[in-house]
């Protein structure tokens, strides 16, 4: 799988049998690493946690457009579902032009899409300008934040992510401004090694610029060499008069000959660059690496496809269920959603420090929390009190906090070396199901006027994105009991 030089977290040494050995890059795990925990935490608070507070804008946006719930929920949906779906085509952008460019284009790309909402007269153009626009450059930021702590560390990758991530919920009751992104994307310092030869702003030493050697020479000449060269120029004018227009004409020729070949040289570099990537991202789906041939990988795709409409559904209606029980005053007070990002803050972090215990299985982790989510889903359609209701979106809150090791448990699955292509996949997947989920929830409350049955058939299906998880795993128990029974046997 291709790896840009932004992606490389180790350098090459000679041995003394110049044999190429791996030495850990000094940023893994400490230095700069934090700094790409910062980045991505604020690329959460900008983009995921903005996105954890839009059951707010849905209410308004139902006020004044006056729409169907079922068609107004699709603006969110939009957004959150197409930062999430176009993960795979952000790794074809992540190994072409590597994870900080990628970052500062979609910050671009995301606060244009803001900037055109403002001036939404129909909740169909907030489907173009919120929707499509803002969502595509979240993705393009988002992606990158994931990959790069991914990349800086090895020893403590899941508090790290789970410290980064925790801007999800300091965003859901926090607001800033898009183009914040670009900065969080140019903190994303590649962990290339400084090549050899080159001095501190990596130009040859030996290499001066032409406008550089001219003024060296002129200093060095002086003013009586100056006052020289004036004579000669007027004792040679006439001389040189007639040799002076074909000289000029030849070295404008060749200016225009070297910057032709730079030009050329720039865009043949370009193109390599995009085939290469392009090929290496294509490999990596399809070819005879593709990561669909790993089982384990391929359930958890299934299951990401399940599970994050249950997690995005109640961000998306809460605040309308507050008003249809007639709680909004108690909510004014600590709102639910608020409830909901402040457990989940803490959740994240608690979670990726058990996980990082070396007793501790990330995997078994994971499923506990999604077990936990399951079954608050479940019980939020029985409580119609702002106590039960609190309890519950504190539950939601904590146990959502596993998000912060699906990329642990992705790279565990993949290796860090298809981590951006894989977790590309899995939050396409989640995205498919932050798109489809709010719709049909308000697409089954405009049938039965009640939010009930929504959450109860997110519930089931978010049942059956866990049985996708627990399928292999029961196989390699199954197995393993098998030939410890056929060895007894044979004893």
């Amino acid at each position: 799988m291709y790896t840009s030089h932004e992606d490389i977290g180790y350098d090459f040494e000679d041995d003394p049998k110049d044999k190429k050995t791996l030495k850990p890059h000094p940023d893994i795990d400490g230095g700069w690493a934090w700094m790409m925990v910062l980045s991505s935490f604020f690329v959460h608070i900008l983009i995921m946690g903005s996105q954890m507070a839009l059951g707010v804008l849905n209410v308004e946006w139902l006020e004044e457009f006056h729409q169907s719930r079922g068609l107004t929920a699709w603006v969110s949906s939009l957004s959150m579902g197409i930062t999430l779906i176009v993960g795979p085509f952000i790794g074809l952008f992540i190994n072409t032009c590597g994870c900080r460019r990628t970052a500062i284009i979609g910050g671009l790309v995301n606060s244009l899409g803001w900037v055109l909402s403002a001036y939404a007269a129909n909740v169909h153009y907030l489907f173009i300008t919120f929707g499509v626009t803002a969502g595509f450059g979240s993705g393009m930021a988002y992606l990158p934040a994931v990959v790069m702590v991914g990349r800086y560390f090895q020893k403590r990758r899941a508090l790290a992510q789970g410290l980064s991530t925790t801007g999800t919920g300091f965003g859901a009751f926090l607001s800033a401004v898009s183009l914040n992104l670009c900065v969080c994307g140019a903190l994303m310092r590649p962990l290339a090694p400084e090549k050899e030869g080159q001095d501190a702003v990596g130009r040859d030493p030996q290499a001066l610029p032409a406008h550089a050697a001219a003024a060296e020479f002129v200093k060095s000449r002086g003013p009586r060499g100056r006052a020289a060269e004036k004579e000669d120029g007027r004792e040679h004018e006439e001389a040189l008069g007639d040799l002076g227009a074909p000289a000029c004409a030849e070295k404008a020729g060749r200016a225009k000959d070297m910057c032709a070949f730079r030009l050329l040289k720039t865009v043949s570099q370009l193109t390599l660059r995009v085939r290469k990537g392009f090929w290496d991202w294509y490999a990596g789906y399809f070819g005879a690496a593709s990561l669909f041939t790993n089982r384990m990988f391929v359930a958890f795709i299934f299951w990401a496809l399940f599970a994050y409409s249950s997690f995005v559904i109640p961000f998306i209606h809460l605040p309308e269920i507050v008003n249809l029980y007639n709680l909004s005053e108690q909510n004014d007070v600590f709102p639910l959603t608020s409830i909901i990002a402040i457990v989940h803050i803490f959740g994240k972090v608690i979670l990726g420090i058990v996980a990082d215990l070396p007793c501790i299985s990330v995997w078994n982790v994971f499923l506990m929390a999604n077990f936990t989510l399951v079954l608050s889903i479940f019980i939020l359609p029985l409580m119609h009190t702002y106590a039960g209701l609190a309890v519950i979106c504190a539950l939601i809150g904590f146990s959502s906090g596993y998000f912060s090791l699906m990329p642990v448990v992705t790279e565990d699955l993949v290796g860090i070396e298809h981590l951006a292509n894989a977790y590309g996949i899995i939050i396409c997947a989640n995205g498919i199901s932050a798109l489809l989920g709010p719709p049909f929830a308000g697409w089954i409350y405009d049938i039965t006027q009640k939010y009930d049955y929504s959450f109860y058939i997110c519930g089931l299906l978010y049942l059956v994105g866990i049985f996708f998880l627990l399928i292999q795993p029961c196989i390699q128990i199954i197995e393993q009991s098998r030939k410890k029974y056929m060895g007894g046997a044979r004893v």
